[in-house]
């Protein structure tokens, strides 16, 4: 799914406050520091609480191996300014032969300050940019509307509600289920181009 150019790990993606890097081994203490924490685990499927020793090295290895296969996008939130460690992770898991999934979290201390707003924009445009793929999909738990704010500000909409395997949470939770097809990303970012150009005429 995704080119050769996403399969080195020295890609990245740059927005106004954040590289989005390939994770390394030295990122394990910070990512075992945020992802031990029972805030950012209950709203995942996957991140186990508690959070055994070993985990965030498992993660890595697997992230790396998606990403070399290119087959999957999974990418660290380190600032550009200040201490340059992992602040949180975003991912695009390929579903089928054409549809992405994004899924992401962020160390508590730096929610409500935007940074997954633009982590969530950069890896959209990737997505669509380097890829086929026609549509992205993701999922919030019902009692998370700040994630699935983050996600209508880049332009998903919700399509249903239902419960969803969890398996580090022990079964099925309640999730809204969004989607941003190819057609809905592509005619955004005209609109934002033409609003941007009329800005620029003096």
């Amino acid at each position: 799914m995704f080119p050769d150019i996403a399969r080195d790990d020295i890609f990245r993606l740059e927005t106004a406050r954040l590289w989005l890097r390939w994770p390394r081994v030295s990122d394990a203490a910070a990512i075992q520091r945020y992802g031990s924490r029972w805030e950012v685990a209950r709203y995942t499927a996957r991140i186990p609480h508690p959070y055994p020793p070993g985990t965030a090295e498992r993660f890595i290895y697997a992230a790396r191996e998606g990403n070399s296969s290119g087959r999957d996008l999974t990418l660290v939130l380190t600032p550009i300014r200040g201490k340059r460690e992992a602040i949180g992770a975003i991912g695009l898991e390929l579903r089928g032969r054409d549809r992405l999934t994004l899924g992401y979290v962020l160390a508590p201390e730096f929610w409500g300050k935007g940074y997954v707003s633009e982590a969530v924009a950069a890896m959209v445009e990737a997505a669509f940019s380097l890829t086929h793929a026609i549509e992205i999909n993701a999922s919030v738990r019902v009692e998370n509307p700040a994630s699935r704010r983050v996600l209508e500000k880049a332009g998903f909409c919700c399509v249903g509600t239902g419960p969803q395997g969890a398996p580090a949470r022990g079964g099925l939770v309640e999730c809204d289920r969004l989607a941003l097809p190819r057609s809905d990303w592509a005619a955004r970012s005209r609109s934002q181009f033409v609003n941007e150009s009329v800005h620029e005429i003096p």
